[in-house]
């Protein structure tokens, strides 16, 4: 990508973020995946050979570091880097604030879930392992269920999603639409309210029920007020 010829530090930063999917990127690696397919999960439509271009021109840039340790690579935020995270967070207000619609071909059950593994409140969580199935009763495909696997004595990951079934008993199967759960999680809709609609549909053991609200706390942005 050629540059803009002024000198102005805008232009100058735009040479590298107006490049396709780089700010995604970033906000991955501030968020905290640090492993290449972590970061992929995050933006699925790259290709691996882009990701990899893009993380070597931040690697370039110095906003990210490679770190090569224990048989993989871990790729960190510098400290321009997590400059650039308070740059992306004034952005996701914006965004929410002021082009908050989002239209059907916007929704996608896999970036939903792997936003809300980032937000689980470990603390909350019970002292064993627990599986949360979800069915999206406006999907159709394997795309309709995925699983979140919940377990905070895993120090590795314990928040997992998958789109196959992982082989565990199920503790809690939630029932709804994309939308409904997308519009809870950006917090255009009370979880409560959802559940008295009977729009949403948690079956299982009454105290896991009643504690699941807990666990998965709503995005960062969900507080953003919105104009009238």
């Amino acid at each position: 990508m050629g540059g803009y010829g002024q000198f102005c530090p805008i232009a100058k930063a735009m040479e590298l973020f107006d490049q396709r999917w780089t700010m995604l990127v970033m906000r991955e690696v501030v968020t905290g995946s640090s492993r290449f397919n972590e970061i992929r999960r995050g933006v699925p439509k790259i290709s691996p050979a882009l990701l990899s271009t893009r993380l070597r021109q931040l690697q370039r840039a110095g906003l990210i570091e490679r770190l090569d340790g224990h048989g993989h690579i871990d790729y960190e935020p510098t400290a321009a880097g997590r400059e650039l995270g308070e740059v992306l967070e004034t952005i996701g207000r914006w965004g929410t604030r002021w082009i908050g619609e989002i239209g059907d071909e916007d929704l996608d059950p896999h970036l939903l879930l792997w936003d809300m593994r980032r937000r689980v409140e470990l603390e909350e969580l019970p002292a064993r392992r627990v599986v949360v199935e979800f069915v999206f009763t406006d999907l159709t495909g394997p795309g309709a269920r995925w699983w979140a696997v919940l377990d905070r004595a895993d120090r590795v990951r314990p928040v997992d999603v998958c789109d196959d079934d992982p082989g565990f008993g199920v503790d809690l199967l939630l029932t709804t639409t994309l939308r409904t759960l997308t519009h809870i999680w950006r917090g255009d809709r009370d979880w409560s309210a959802a559940v008295r609609a009977g729009d949403l549909l948690v079956t299982g053991p009454r105290s896991l029920v009643q504690a699941l609200p807990r666990w998965f706390t709503l995005s960062m942005f969900a507080g953003v007020p919105r104009p009238a």
